[in-house]
């Protein structure tokens, strides 16, 4: 059996050879602290998020995209590989994992140390970035050069990729959860009252925008207020939630500036034809294309079902085992 997981610091999503996408559950953990036991993995642990007596502690093992709590990591890599594997299968999976591509080589070994404890026959790890190149449709092996940005949860990737490897990358540790925090800070700082990590991320998605939105939107939210110490609700706009994106969008836009800096130039022409196509769930963002190509003079476009490209480029690997094996891929460190 050949497996395919996107570990992303929000989202993990698993690929099964000829069954396409099986599960895309919550990167979160639930730990009883009493007896250091995994109470919850997944979407039910997500619910857990904020709501926790002092006991339990619900938190996400990956930081940035690489692993910041080995045992709890495991844990969840076994509880996919169970999950997808049925408990009854005795044949342990080959196991792929997309990794980021700035991902040091200690972080490398972590991944797939992790993997080979959890159950998996074999692990190898990928970059990311081509990984989702490959999932997006995009032909990596070509000469003409693409540009890919992959926002995820934990850091945006930006990569120009020709001739199946990567010619100049960089990455920046924004992405969705960055996101999510600024608006907590904003209406913290801006209506004294405070929401969780769940609130932040409903808005983010009912009403988020890149740019001022063409159409005002309103939405009404709970939380604590700071002075009184009770529940308040208040209505916000989707303007005010556009500016208070504006800081990390920036960060974003850097990082895509300073790789099309060091692309040459026969390939930043192919770009210009082309475009950048923007992956992860970072891109589901209202009108966030339309943003890079107005500060960058590049067009870009959304790639099908952003959130999954990774996991997509994984299975693709995975039919193709042996072509991928000499070229993007690193075997067990």
């Amino acid at each position: 059996m050949k497996i395919g997981i996107d570990l992303g610091t929000c989202n993990s999503i698993v690929f099964v050879k000829g069954k396409g996408i099986v599960l895309s559950e919550p990167t979160v953990v639930a730990v009883s602290q009493e007896e250091n036991r995994v109470l919850a993995i997944g979407k039910e642990a997500k619910e857990m998020l904020g709501r926790t007596p002092d006991t339990i502690v619900a938190y996400r093992p990956l930081r940035d995209g690489v692993i910041a709590d080995f045992r709890v990591t495991e844990a969840m890599l076994r509880y996919f590989i169970r999950k997808v594997q049925g408990h009854f299968s005795f044949t342990k999976p080959e196991v792929l994992i997309g990794i980021p591509a700035g991902a040091t080589s200690t972080e490398r070994r972590a991944v797939i140390e992790a993997a080979l404890k959890a159950g998996a026959k074999e692990a190898f790890v990928a970059k990311e970035p081509i990984l989702s190149a490959i999932g997006a449709g995009i032909p990596i092996n070509s000469s003409s050069g693409n540009m890919i940005v992959d926002i995820g949860g934990g850091t945006t990737e930006v990569a120009v990729i020709s001739l199946g490897g990567i010619v100049s990358a960089s990455s920046v540790r924004v992405g969705g959860d960055k996101f999510d925090s600024a608006i907590e800070n904003y209406i913290k700082e801006k209506y004294d009252l405070a929401i969780g990590e769940q609130t932040a991320e409903r808005i983010k998605i009912q009403i988020g925008s890149a740019m001022p939105p063409k159409e005002e939107k309103k939405m009404r939210i709970k939380g604590r207020d700071l002075v009184l110490g009770l529940p308040k609700t208040i209505e916000i706009s989707s303007t005010e939630i556009c500016q208070s994106l504006q800081d990390q969008l920036g960060e974003i836009l850097q990082c895509v500036k300073s790789v099309l800096k060091e692309t040459p130039p026969e390939i930043s022409a192919d770009i210009m034809d082309k475009g950048m196509v923007l992956a992860g769930g970072g891109s589901l963002l209202r009108r966030i294309d339309e943003y890079l190509a107005k500060n960058t003079g590049v067009p870009s476009q959304i790639a099908e079902e952003p959130f999954f490209c990774v996991a997509k480029g994984t299975g693709i690997v995975l039919e193709h085992l042996d072509t991928y094996k000499k070229s993007i891929m690193a075997k067990k460190a």
